[in-house]
């Protein structure tokens, strides 16, 4: 596999567009001047995890003693959770915040940006070839940037789909989410009950 092939992979996993209405929808219950400091703080925050995940992935699980499937049984139970909050909104939004609560870590950079999926995918990529580790760099740098500039301009989108479309998109991404989550929790059981046999 090479970069770009590398970098498509990891963006269509991030899945930015994906991910709009939900960030909006958090970011709706900040304070206007604070909602770009926030969504580049967990941004960072997204980045600097997934790096770590690269470079350190496999030895933390083993440190832990923890298996992939963890990771995708844990991922699909907090997505889960955001799902339901975006289908039957209440006070404080899909993360429950109190209006003006800043997110810090869950949900926006874990597990929505470096979700299982995209954590899984670069432990992988390192294990399948860790002398490449500087192109696997340069291709999850390269897709996390992507996927920053779109997220950057969710107000363009907001502005395009009003409050309403909005809304709609919200309640649909969270059936779409709920479906995810469930199968992100079903592959790792699958996995768990695999291993143990």
């Amino acid at each position: 596999m090479d970069i770009f092939s590398a970098a498509v992979m990891l963006f269509l996993i991030m899945d930015p567009l994906g991910n709009l209405p939900i960030f909006a929808s958090i970011l709706r219950h900040i304070e206007p001047k604070k909602r770009r400091k926030v969504l580049v703080r967990e941004l960072l925050f997204a980045l600097i995890i997934m790096m770590l995940f690269l470079f350190a992935g496999e030895a933390i699980l083993s440190f832990l003693n923890l298996r992939s499937e963890s990771v995708s049984i844990a991922g699909g139970i907090i997505l889960f959770l955001i799902a339901i909050r975006m289908i039957f909104p209440q006070p404080g939004g899909v993360v429950g915040l109190a209006a003006g609560e800043e997110p810090f870590i869950v949900p926006m950079a874990i597990p929505l940006m470096a979700g299982p999926s995209v954590l899984a995918a670069l432990i992988l990529l390192a294990h399948t070839d860790s002398s490449r580790m500087m192109d696997w760099t340069i291709a999850l740098f390269a897709a996390w940037a992507a996927s920053a500039v779109i997220l950057l301009f969710y107000k363009l989108f907001t502005k395009l789909l009003g409050e309403k479309g909005l809304t709609a998109v919200e309640r649909l991404m969270g059936m779409v989410l709920v479906m995810i989550s469930v199968q992100m929790f079903l592959d790792g059981v699958a996995k768990y009950i695999a291993h143990a046999a």
